[in-house]
């Protein structure tokens, strides 16, 4: 048991839902990465995700594709992305999972990477471009490391992929709100819903609903039917804005009212 699934483990055991906030490396600058990370913890994050800049980010919306420009900007490598890890790990024992694409894992060597980012402090990986069918390989290499390789699930998932999909899910598996680009949006996550009480009937796997949500009411909405909430572009948002404080209130708004509604 990772961090991760040790998370979670504990979360259900309280009764409570997770929030997974995901903040881009290097976007506005390391400093308030790292500081952004320390705070967001204090907030009652559960789980960081790590975004890893990448040129062409698929599955981003333009909130989160402006951060991977200006993090480039800023020079960042998958070489700073471990020396920020290590800079947390100094502070920190949250869960933290890597989001990135695979043209940059694939140049540095899949296996390479995930022995090299684990040693400096991450627990798993959530890899947009790569589906199911493709990744056997790396789910071999993740399982043999201890390393989360997350899944995805999403509405127009059919039972038969989905039964699939989550049958060896490991960590949690990413519920993906709507058919879109990540970015705050109003969304019916009773949609999301349906299709997670459907994947409960083929995984124990703690499900996490990301994308649209930016505010606590959202949150709400979107914790009904899952154990998680994923949180970026409200956070980056404001973070690319200098405006930290700003995107920590919004952190701990979210876990007042998931606690109010759910926690046991």
């Amino acid at each position: 048991m990772n961090r991760i699934e040790a998370k979670m483990a504990a979360l259900k055991a309280a009764g409570k839902k997770g929030i997974y906030i995901y903040i881009t490396c290097g976007a506005p600058d390391v400093a308030t990465t790292i500081e952004a990370v320390r705070q967001a913890e204090q907030n009652g994050a559960d789980l960081i995700e790590l975004g890893l800049p990448f040129s062409d980010p698929m599955a981003d919306g333009p909130v989160i594709q402006t951060a991977s420009v200006v993090a480039l900007k800023n020079e960042m490598t998958l070489a700073k992305e471990l020396e920020i890890l290590r800079e947390i790990r100094k502070f920190s024992d949250i869960p933290l999972v890597g989001m990135g694409y695979i043209n940059n894992m694939y140049h540095y060597g899949f296996a390479r990477f995930v022995k090299d980012f684990q040693a400096a402090g991450m627990d798993g990986i959530i890899v947009p471009d790569v589906p199911h069918e493709e990744s056997e390989e790396m789910r071999r290499i993740c399982q043999e490391n201890d390393f989360v390789l997350a899944e995805f699930i999403t509405p127009g998932t059919t039972e038969a992929r989905m039964q699939d999909t989550c049958k060896d899910a490991r960590g949690f598996i990413y519920c993906v709100s709507n058919n879109g680009v990540t970015g705050v949006k109003k969304v019916d996550y009773r949609v999301i819903g349906g299709v997670c009480d459907k994947a409960r009937k083929y995984t124990d796997t703690p499900l996490a609903v990301g994308f649209g949500i930016g505010s606590a009411e959202a949150a709400v909405e979107a914790a009904a039917h899952a154990d998680a909430v994923i949180v970026g572009s409200a956070v980056v948002k404001r973070l690319l804005d200098h405006e930290l404080t700003e995107a920590m209130a919004l952190v701990h708004e979210m876990r007042v009212a998931l606690d109010a509604n759910y926690a046991q």
